[in-house]
Protein backbone atom coordinates (compact mmCIF):
# COMPACT_ATOMS: atom_id res chain seq x y z
CA UNK A 1 0.00 0.00 0.00
CA UNK A 2 1.62 3.42 -1.01
CA UNK A 3 1.79 5.09 2.46
CA UNK A 4 1.21 8.68 0.99
CA UNK A 5 -2.12 6.97 0.35
CA UNK A 6 -3.27 5.69 3.46
CA UNK A 7 -6.39 7.14 5.82
CA UNK A 8 -6.89 5.57 8.74
CA UNK A 9 -10.37 4.99 10.39
CA UNK A 10 -9.86 4.09 14.49
CA UNK A 11 -12.86 2.35 15.65
CA UNK A 12 -13.08 3.47 19.82
CA UNK A 13 -11.97 6.97 20.91
CA UNK A 14 -10.95 5.97 24.56
CA UNK A 15 -7.88 5.83 26.53
CA UNK A 16 -6.16 4.28 23.91
CA UNK A 17 -7.87 5.37 20.49
CA UNK A 18 -8.14 8.99 21.02
CA UNK A 19 -3.85 9.52 22.06
CA UNK A 20 -3.51 6.94 18.55
CA UNK A 21 -5.81 9.22 16.28
CA UNK A 22 -4.31 12.57 17.62
CA UNK A 23 -0.71 11.04 16.75
CA UNK A 24 -1.89 9.17 13.40
CA UNK A 25 -3.24 12.68 11.65
CA UNK A 26 -0.29 14.05 12.57
CA UNK A 27 0.90 12.25 9.71
CA UNK A 28 -2.03 10.97 7.75
CA UNK A 29 -5.77 11.53 7.28
CA UNK A 30 -7.72 9.65 10.29
CA UNK A 31 -11.36 9.29 10.86
CA UNK A 32 -11.71 8.85 14.47
CA UNK A 33 -15.21 7.31 14.94
CA UNK A 34 -17.29 6.17 18.10
CA UNK A 35 -20.66 5.12 18.81
CA UNK A 36 -21.29 7.27 22.06
CA UNK A 37 -22.60 10.63 20.37
CA UNK A 38 -21.93 12.58 23.46
CA UNK A 39 -17.88 11.39 23.70
CA UNK A 40 -17.79 12.45 20.03
CA UNK A 41 -19.58 15.67 20.55
CA UNK A 42 -16.91 16.55 23.07
CA UNK A 43 -14.29 15.53 21.02
CA UNK A 44 -15.28 18.12 18.49
CA UNK A 45 -15.61 21.00 21.30
CA UNK A 46 -12.13 19.95 22.33
CA UNK A 47 -13.47 18.00 25.52
CA UNK A 48 -11.63 15.23 27.28
CA UNK A 49 -12.95 13.77 29.66
CA UNK A 50 -10.34 11.36 29.46
CA UNK A 51 -7.67 13.82 29.94
CA UNK A 52 -5.25 12.27 28.06
CA UNK A 53 -5.57 15.06 25.54
CA UNK A 54 -5.68 18.45 26.34
CA UNK A 55 -7.96 21.31 24.64
CA UNK A 56 -5.54 22.53 22.70
CA UNK A 57 -4.64 19.37 20.83
CA UNK A 58 -7.90 18.90 20.18
CA UNK A 59 -8.50 22.26 18.41
CA UNK A 60 -5.01 22.48 17.00
CA UNK A 61 -5.64 18.31 15.37
CA UNK A 62 -5.39 18.21 11.60
CA UNK A 63 -6.45 15.81 9.05
CA UNK A 64 -8.61 14.10 11.99
CA UNK A 65 -12.68 13.69 12.21
CA UNK A 66 -14.26 12.85 14.74
CA UNK A 67 -17.19 10.89 13.66
CA UNK A 68 -20.03 8.27 15.04
CA UNK A 69 -21.66 7.87 11.38
CA UNK A 70 -19.98 4.76 9.93
CA UNK A 71 -20.86 6.13 6.34
CA UNK A 72 -17.12 8.07 6.82
CA UNK A 73 -15.51 4.63 7.04
CA UNK A 74 -16.13 4.41 3.61
CA UNK A 75 -12.82 5.39 2.50
CA UNK A 76 -10.47 4.35 4.78
CA UNK A 77 -7.91 1.92 3.62
CA UNK A 78 -6.70 1.07 7.26
CA UNK A 79 -8.71 0.46 10.23
CA UNK A 80 -7.32 0.34 13.30
CA UNK A 81 -9.86 -1.24 16.42
CA UNK A 82 -9.10 -0.14 19.91
CA UNK A 83 -12.60 -0.96 21.32
CA UNK A 84 -12.28 -2.77 25.33
CA UNK A 85 -12.70 -5.98 25.84
CA UNK A 86 -14.38 -6.52 28.82
CA UNK A 87 -15.17 -9.39 31.52
CA UNK A 88 -18.99 -10.71 32.68
CA UNK A 89 -20.13 -11.37 35.61
CA UNK A 90 -18.70 -14.65 35.79
CA UNK A 91 -15.22 -13.26 34.87
CA UNK A 92 -15.67 -14.36 31.12
CA UNK A 93 -14.15 -12.18 28.26
CA UNK A 94 -16.79 -10.63 26.68
CA UNK A 95 -16.04 -10.28 22.86
CA UNK A 96 -19.05 -8.14 21.81
CA UNK A 97 -17.34 -4.73 21.38
CA UNK A 98 -14.94 -6.12 19.53
CA UNK A 99 -17.25 -8.29 17.38
CA UNK A 100 -19.51 -5.91 16.52
CA UNK A 101 -16.39 -3.57 15.65
CA UNK A 102 -15.50 -6.07 13.51
CA UNK A 103 -18.82 -6.58 12.01
CA UNK A 104 -19.18 -2.70 11.03
CA UNK A 105 -15.63 -2.72 9.67
CA UNK A 106 -16.77 -5.40 7.44
CA UNK A 107 -19.42 -3.53 5.82
CA UNK A 108 -16.39 -0.75 4.69
CA UNK A 109 -14.21 -3.30 3.75
CA UNK A 110 -12.58 -2.90 0.35
CA UNK A 111 -9.58 -5.10 -1.49
CA UNK A 112 -6.23 -4.87 -0.35
CA UNK A 113 -7.58 -2.85 3.42
CA UNK A 114 -5.72 -3.77 6.16
CA UNK A 115 -7.19 -4.50 9.64
CA UNK A 116 -5.34 -3.86 12.75
CA UNK A 117 -6.58 -4.93 16.38
CA UNK A 118 -5.26 -3.34 19.46
CA UNK A 119 -7.83 -4.51 21.93
CA UNK A 120 -6.21 -7.05 24.67
CA UNK A 121 -7.46 -10.22 23.76
CA UNK A 122 -6.26 -13.80 24.01
CA UNK A 123 -3.99 -15.76 21.86
CA UNK A 124 -5.62 -16.46 18.59
CA UNK A 125 -9.02 -14.27 18.70
CA UNK A 126 -7.77 -11.96 15.87
CA UNK A 127 -8.16 -15.06 13.36
CA UNK A 128 -10.22 -17.39 15.13
CA UNK A 129 -13.04 -14.73 16.15
CA UNK A 130 -12.72 -11.46 14.61
CA UNK A 131 -11.77 -12.56 11.14
CA UNK A 132 -14.75 -14.80 10.06
CA UNK A 133 -16.65 -11.68 11.17
CA UNK A 134 -14.78 -9.42 8.43
CA UNK A 135 -15.20 -12.16 5.95
CA UNK A 136 -19.01 -13.07 6.61
CA UNK A 137 -19.74 -9.17 6.20
CA UNK A 138 -17.07 -8.18 3.76
CA UNK A 139 -17.78 -11.37 1.54
CA UNK A 140 -14.16 -11.05 1.23
CA UNK A 141 -10.90 -13.58 1.62
CA UNK A 142 -8.53 -13.30 4.77
CA UNK A 143 -4.78 -12.68 3.12
CA UNK A 144 -6.42 -12.94 -0.14
CA UNK A 145 -8.17 -9.85 -0.46
CA UNK A 146 -7.53 -8.27 3.06
CA UNK A 147 -5.39 -8.52 5.64
CA UNK A 148 -4.99 -8.06 9.41
CA UNK A 149 -1.88 -6.87 12.13
CA UNK A 150 -2.00 -6.84 15.32
CA UNK A 151 -0.18 -4.54 17.66
CA UNK A 152 -1.39 -4.86 21.92
CA UNK A 153 -1.65 -1.00 22.86
CA UNK A 154 0.44 0.17 25.88
CA UNK A 155 -1.49 3.19 27.25
CA UNK A 156 -1.07 4.04 30.77
CA UNK A 157 -3.87 5.89 31.94
CA UNK A 158 -3.24 9.88 33.63
CA UNK A 159 0.66 8.89 32.80
CA UNK A 160 1.96 11.59 31.06
CA UNK A 161 5.79 10.50 30.70
CA UNK A 162 5.38 6.91 29.33
CA UNK A 163 3.04 8.28 26.78
CA UNK A 164 2.36 6.40 23.38
CA UNK A 165 5.50 7.96 21.47
CA UNK A 166 7.56 6.71 24.53
CA UNK A 167 6.93 3.48 24.63
CA UNK A 168 8.03 0.81 21.98
CA UNK A 169 5.48 -1.11 20.31
CA UNK A 170 4.98 -4.61 19.25
CA UNK A 171 3.64 -5.28 16.18
CA UNK A 172 2.29 -8.04 13.57
CA UNK A 173 0.74 -8.83 10.22
CA UNK A 174 -1.39 -11.94 8.92
CA UNK A 175 1.30 -11.92 6.05
CA UNK A 176 5.49 -11.15 6.02
CA UNK A 177 4.44 -8.25 4.07
CA UNK A 178 1.43 -7.24 6.22
CA UNK A 179 3.68 -7.58 9.00
CA UNK A 180 6.90 -5.11 7.56
CA UNK A 181 3.44 -2.74 6.63
CA UNK A 182 2.08 -2.67 9.78
CA UNK A 183 5.47 -2.36 11.86
CA UNK A 184 6.49 0.71 9.47
CA UNK A 185 2.95 2.27 10.06
CA UNK A 186 3.53 2.18 13.86
CA UNK A 187 7.37 3.20 13.44
CA UNK A 188 6.69 6.37 11.12
CA UNK A 189 5.37 7.47 14.90
CA UNK A 190 6.16 5.80 17.71
CA UNK A 191 9.60 7.44 18.71
CA UNK A 192 10.66 4.28 20.94
CA UNK A 193 10.80 1.79 18.41
CA UNK A 194 8.96 -1.18 17.17
CA UNK A 195 8.99 -4.47 18.02
CA UNK A 196 8.12 -6.98 14.98
CA UNK A 197 6.64 -10.27 16.41
CA UNK A 198 6.99 -13.43 14.81
CA UNK A 199 2.96 -13.84 14.44
CA UNK A 200 -0.25 -12.57 15.40
CA UNK A 201 -0.56 -14.61 18.17
CA UNK A 202 2.53 -13.97 19.97
CA UNK A 203 1.70 -10.51 19.76
CA UNK A 204 -1.46 -10.81 21.21
CA UNK A 205 -0.20 -13.48 24.00
CA UNK A 206 3.01 -10.96 24.43
CA UNK A 207 0.11 -8.24 25.84
CA UNK A 208 -1.79 -11.06 28.03
CA UNK A 209 1.09 -12.09 29.97
CA UNK A 210 2.59 -8.10 30.56
CA UNK A 211 -0.73 -8.07 32.63
CA UNK A 212 -0.73 -11.30 34.00
CA UNK A 213 3.05 -10.92 35.21
CA UNK A 214 2.10 -7.97 36.87
CA UNK A 215 -1.07 -9.69 38.69
CA UNK A 216 0.74 -12.37 39.84
CA UNK A 217 3.40 -10.29 41.09
CA UNK A 218 0.98 -8.28 42.88
CA UNK A 219 -0.89 -11.06 44.43
CA UNK A 220 2.32 -12.42 46.45
CA UNK A 221 2.85 -9.22 48.17
CA UNK A 222 -0.86 -8.81 48.20
CA UNK A 223 -0.71 -12.54 50.36
CA UNK A 224 2.26 -11.55 52.34
CA UNK A 225 0.19 -8.56 53.61
CA UNK A 226 -2.26 -11.25 54.24
CA UNK A 227 0.59 -12.92 56.55
CA UNK A 228 2.32 -10.31 58.27
CA UNK A 229 -1.29 -8.57 59.48
CA UNK A 230 -1.32 -11.91 61.10
CA UNK A 231 2.18 -11.46 62.60
CA UNK A 232 1.69 -7.53 63.71
CA UNK A 233 4.13 -5.98 60.70
CA UNK A 234 4.19 -3.64 58.42
CA UNK A 235 4.01 -5.33 55.02
CA UNK A 236 6.11 -1.87 53.42
CA UNK A 237 8.39 -1.95 56.36
CA UNK A 238 9.80 -5.42 54.92
CA UNK A 239 9.48 -4.70 51.22
CA UNK A 240 12.05 -1.42 52.08
CA UNK A 241 14.32 -3.73 53.88
CA UNK A 242 14.22 -6.81 50.96
CA UNK A 243 14.38 -3.78 48.66
CA UNK A 244 18.19 -3.32 49.49
CA UNK A 245 19.09 -6.35 47.34
CA UNK A 246 19.84 -5.55 44.14
CA UNK A 247 17.79 -8.01 42.57
CA UNK A 248 14.39 -8.08 44.64
CA UNK A 249 11.04 -6.98 42.67
CA UNK A 250 9.39 -3.63 44.64
CA UNK A 251 5.94 -4.52 43.85
CA UNK A 252 3.74 -3.06 46.49
CA UNK A 253 0.17 -4.66 48.22
CA UNK A 254 -3.22 -3.03 47.03
CA UNK A 255 -5.69 -3.03 45.07
CA UNK A 256 -5.97 -4.54 41.49
CA UNK A 257 -8.39 -3.12 39.34
CA UNK A 258 -8.75 -0.99 35.97
CA UNK A 259 -9.06 -2.27 32.52
CA UNK A 260 -5.98 -4.29 32.82
CA UNK A 261 -3.71 -5.93 35.02
CA UNK A 262 -7.29 -7.18 36.95
CA UNK A 263 -9.11 -8.12 33.53
CA UNK A 264 -6.46 -9.86 31.07
CA UNK A 265 -5.58 -12.10 33.32
CA UNK A 266 -8.79 -13.95 32.50
CA UNK A 267 -8.58 -13.82 28.60
CA UNK A 268 -5.60 -15.91 28.95
CA UNK A 269 -6.94 -18.45 31.42
CA UNK A 270 -9.92 -18.46 29.35
CA UNK A 271 -8.17 -19.52 26.27
CA UNK A 272 -5.73 -22.24 28.52
CA UNK A 273 -9.16 -23.70 29.59
CA UNK A 274 -10.74 -24.01 26.02
CA UNK A 275 -7.20 -26.49 25.44
CA UNK A 276 -7.98 -28.18 28.72
CA UNK A 277 -5.51 -26.69 30.84
CA UNK A 278 -6.84 -25.29 33.45
CA UNK A 279 -4.37 -22.57 34.78
CA UNK A 280 -3.44 -22.65 38.76
CA UNK A 281 -1.11 -19.50 39.36
CA UNK A 282 -2.79 -17.45 37.10
CA UNK A 283 -5.91 -17.62 38.73
CA UNK A 284 -5.15 -18.06 42.40
CA UNK A 285 -3.38 -14.93 41.84
CA UNK A 286 -6.35 -13.61 40.61
CA UNK A 287 -8.70 -14.88 43.99
CA UNK A 288 -5.56 -13.11 46.16
CA UNK A 289 -6.15 -9.72 44.49
CA UNK A 290 -9.70 -9.79 44.48
CA UNK A 291 -10.41 -10.57 48.45
CA UNK A 292 -7.83 -7.67 49.06
CA UNK A 293 -11.19 -5.14 48.85
CA UNK A 294 -13.25 -7.02 51.62
CA UNK A 295 -9.69 -7.33 53.81
CA UNK A 296 -9.59 -4.13 53.95
CA UNK A 297 -12.91 -2.91 55.00
CA UNK A 298 -12.84 -6.01 57.81
CA UNK A 299 -9.36 -4.68 58.64
CA UNK A 300 -10.82 -1.25 59.14
CA UNK A 301 -13.94 -2.33 61.17
CA UNK A 302 -11.48 -4.70 63.52
CA UNK A 303 -9.98 -1.41 64.27
CA UNK A 304 -12.97 0.29 65.18
CA UNK A 305 -13.88 -1.76 67.53
CA UNK A 306 -10.43 -1.86 69.42
CA UNK A 307 -11.44 1.50 70.06
CA UNK A 308 -14.24 1.47 70.99
CA UNK A 309 -16.24 3.44 68.11
CA UNK A 310 -19.89 1.54 67.52
CA UNK A 311 -19.57 0.08 64.05
CA UNK A 312 -23.31 0.76 62.84
CA UNK A 313 -24.32 3.78 61.55
CA UNK A 314 -20.77 5.19 61.79
CA UNK A 315 -19.50 7.47 59.57
CA UNK A 316 -16.75 6.62 57.07
CA UNK A 317 -15.00 8.23 54.44
CA UNK A 318 -13.27 6.72 51.29
CA UNK A 319 -10.50 8.95 49.88
CA UNK A 320 -11.18 8.03 45.82
CA UNK A 321 -12.58 5.88 43.58
CA UNK A 322 -10.98 5.68 40.35
CA UNK A 323 -8.42 2.51 40.00
CA UNK A 324 -5.17 4.52 39.91
CA UNK A 325 -3.82 8.19 41.30
CA UNK A 326 -4.40 11.04 39.88
CA UNK A 327 -6.74 10.06 37.13
CA UNK A 328 -10.40 10.00 36.55
CA UNK A 329 -10.89 6.29 35.23
CA UNK A 330 -13.41 4.37 37.43
CA UNK A 331 -13.04 1.18 35.16
CA UNK A 332 -13.31 -1.84 37.01
CA UNK A 333 -12.10 0.04 39.97
CA UNK A 334 -12.11 -2.77 43.36
CA UNK A 335 -12.69 0.27 45.61
CA UNK A 336 -16.09 -0.50 45.04
CA UNK A 337 -15.48 -3.91 47.41
CA UNK A 338 -14.13 -1.53 50.50
CA UNK A 339 -17.72 -0.01 50.09
CA UNK A 340 -19.92 -2.47 49.17
CA UNK A 341 -18.48 -4.33 52.28
CA UNK A 342 -18.41 -1.64 54.59
CA UNK A 343 -22.34 -0.70 53.79
CA UNK A 344 -23.00 -4.42 54.99
CA UNK A 345 -21.90 -3.33 58.17
CA UNK A 346 -24.55 -0.96 58.75
CA UNK A 347 -22.26 2.26 57.82
CA UNK A 348 -22.70 5.08 56.64
CA UNK A 349 -20.15 5.67 53.36
CA UNK A 350 -18.67 8.81 51.67
CA UNK A 351 -17.13 9.01 48.59
CA UNK A 352 -14.79 11.82 47.83
CA UNK A 353 -12.69 11.84 44.66
CA UNK A 354 -12.01 15.01 42.82
CA UNK A 355 -10.83 13.13 39.64
CA UNK A 356 -13.76 10.82 38.98
CA UNK A 357 -16.72 11.48 36.65
CA UNK A 358 -19.92 11.52 39.10
CA UNK A 359 -22.58 10.60 36.68
CA UNK A 360 -19.47 7.79 35.26
CA UNK A 361 -19.51 6.52 38.79
CA UNK A 362 -23.81 6.46 39.65
CA UNK A 363 -23.96 4.76 36.17
CA UNK A 364 -21.51 2.02 36.33
CA UNK A 365 -21.55 1.30 40.31
CA UNK A 366 -24.97 3.13 41.66
CA UNK A 367 -23.65 5.00 44.41
CA UNK A 368 -22.82 8.95 45.37
CA UNK A 369 -19.68 10.14 45.37
CA UNK A 370 -18.66 14.16 45.54
CA UNK A 371 -15.83 15.78 44.28
CA UNK A 372 -15.58 18.01 47.12
CA UNK A 373 -14.60 17.22 50.50
CA UNK A 374 -18.22 17.80 52.85
CA UNK A 375 -18.06 20.69 55.17
CA UNK A 376 -17.93 20.49 59.12
CA UNK A 377 -18.59 16.56 58.98
CA UNK A 378 -16.83 14.38 61.17
CA UNK A 379 -15.78 10.49 60.72
CA UNK A 380 -14.91 7.19 62.38
CA UNK A 381 -12.85 6.26 60.29
CA UNK A 382 -10.93 7.41 57.15
CA UNK A 383 -9.37 5.70 54.21
CA UNK A 384 -7.34 6.03 51.49
CA UNK A 385 -7.88 3.80 48.55
CA UNK A 386 -6.54 6.14 45.99
CA UNK A 387 -3.01 7.83 46.10
CA UNK A 388 -4.58 11.22 44.77
CA UNK A 389 -2.43 14.32 45.28
CA UNK A 390 -4.45 16.18 46.49
CA UNK A 391 -5.23 14.29 49.57
CA UNK A 392 -1.82 14.98 50.86
CA UNK A 393 -3.79 18.67 51.58
CA UNK A 394 -6.01 17.17 53.99
CA UNK A 395 -6.09 18.35 57.31
CA UNK A 396 -7.28 15.11 58.79
CA UNK A 397 -7.09 16.22 62.57
CA UNK A 398 -10.12 18.90 61.20
CA UNK A 399 -12.22 15.53 59.40
CA UNK A 400 -11.78 12.74 62.08
CA UNK A 401 -14.18 12.70 65.21
CA UNK A 402 -12.32 12.77 67.75
CA UNK A 403 -8.81 11.02 68.55
CA UNK A 404 -10.17 6.94 68.18
CA UNK A 405 -11.15 7.73 64.72
CA UNK A 406 -8.94 5.47 62.30
CA UNK A 407 -7.11 6.50 59.66
CA UNK A 408 -6.36 3.32 57.40
CA UNK A 409 -3.81 4.03 54.22
CA UNK A 410 -4.17 1.11 51.73
CA UNK A 411 -1.20 3.20 49.67
CA UNK A 412 1.48 3.71 52.08
CA UNK A 413 0.93 7.21 50.95
CA UNK A 414 0.41 9.83 54.02
CA UNK A 415 2.59 10.54 56.44
CA UNK A 416 3.15 7.57 58.71
CA UNK A 417 2.37 9.69 61.99
CA UNK A 418 -1.26 10.51 61.35
CA UNK A 419 -2.26 6.76 60.07
CA UNK A 420 -3.12 3.89 62.01
CA UNK A 421 -2.42 1.34 59.89
CA UNK A 422 -1.31 0.34 56.85
CA UNK A 423 -1.87 -2.45 54.18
Amino acid sequence: MDITKIKIGIIGLGYVGLPLALEFSKKYSVVGFDINVTRVNELIKGIDKTREASDAELKSAKNLLFSYDEKELDHCNVYIVTVPTPIDKFKVPDLAPLLNASAMIGRHLKKKDVVIYESTVYPGCTEEDCVPVLEKKSGLIYNQDFFCGYSPERINPGDKINTLRTIKKVTSGSTPQVADFVDNLYASIIVAGTHKATSLKVAEASKAIENAQRDVNISFVNELSLIFDKIGIDTNDVIEAAATKWNFLKYKPGLVGGHCIGVDPYYLAHKAASLGYHPQVILSGRRVNDQMGIFIANKVVKIMINNDIKVKNSNILLLGITFKENCPDTRNSRVIDIYNELIQFGISVDVYDPHADQGAVMEEYKIKISNQLAENKLFDAIILAVSHSEFLDIDFNKIKRDSKSVIFDTKAFLDRDIVHARL
